[in-house]
């Protein structure tokens, strides 16, 4: 699921954009009202969003941190302002989209689906323990779901993680899983040979649906 960071000084529209996002199933959101709070949850919440007021503390302010502090996070900018001026020096940080107030849900969501459809194809944040890491979607071998856990299988290593197996293939590049039954995500460039009923996968054998019209 995508990390956001909501830095916006006005607490009605920080909330209010929050809201929307946890109504459309975003939840691993924080909010920073000032730049230095900003700065310490950059670090510390390490989000792949940062939607940044462009005006946080003043004219300009939030583009001029982003050039300075951001340096993975994928940005959407959000303003008031429509000078052409402001857009183009918002440019040169190269944001994933820029957003006016009053924020509309359908341009809100549309900015984080792209940042989500650019992110498919490189990892997924999964908690191992106490820990939160990056595993490289190419590494997955399957998913198996188990009730309200599912079983994340890598060559050396099975991930069990609070989630389910529908809302964790969102987070995948269907051109590259495919769920082929009701408890199985399977990584397709990884199959080795595919049965009337099953597929193989290194040294495991996967149910595969009647219904599932799989091509590796």
């Amino acid at each position: 699921m995508v990390k956001i960071l909501i830095v916006e000084d006005q607490v009605l529209i920080a909330n209010h954009i929050k809201n929307i996002l946890n109504e459309n199933n975003y939840t691993q959101i924080d909010i920073a009202y000032k730049i230095n709070q900003a700065i310490e949850k950059l670090n510390s919440f390490k989000p792949d969003v940062v939607l940044l007021d462009i005006n946080v503390e003043g004219r300009d302010t939030g583009i001029d941190w982003a050039k300075q502090h951001v340096k993975e996070a994928k940005i959407i900018f959000i303003t008031g302002q429509s000078e052409l001026s402001t857009l183009q020096k918002a440019l040169e940080v190269n944001p994933v989209s820029y957003l006016t107030k009053p924020v509309r849900t359908i341009d809100l969501l549309a900015a984080l689906q792209l940042v989500v459809i650019n992110n498919k194809s490189n990892y997924v944040v999964i908690r191992d323990g106490h820990n939160e890491i990056k595993l490289n979607t190419n590494q997955i071998l399957f998913v198996k779901s188990d009730k309200n856990y599912i079983d994340i299988q890598t060559p050396g290593k099975k991930y069990t993680v609070r989630n389910t197996l529908d809302n964790f293939y969102k987070d995948l590049d269907p051109a590259v899983f495919c769920k082929i039954h009701r408890s199985y995500i399977a990584n397709v460039s990884k199959i080795a040979q595919k049965k009337s009923n099953a597929v193989i996968i290194d040294k495991y054998e996967l149910p595969l649906s009647r219904n599932c019209d799989l091509i590796f």
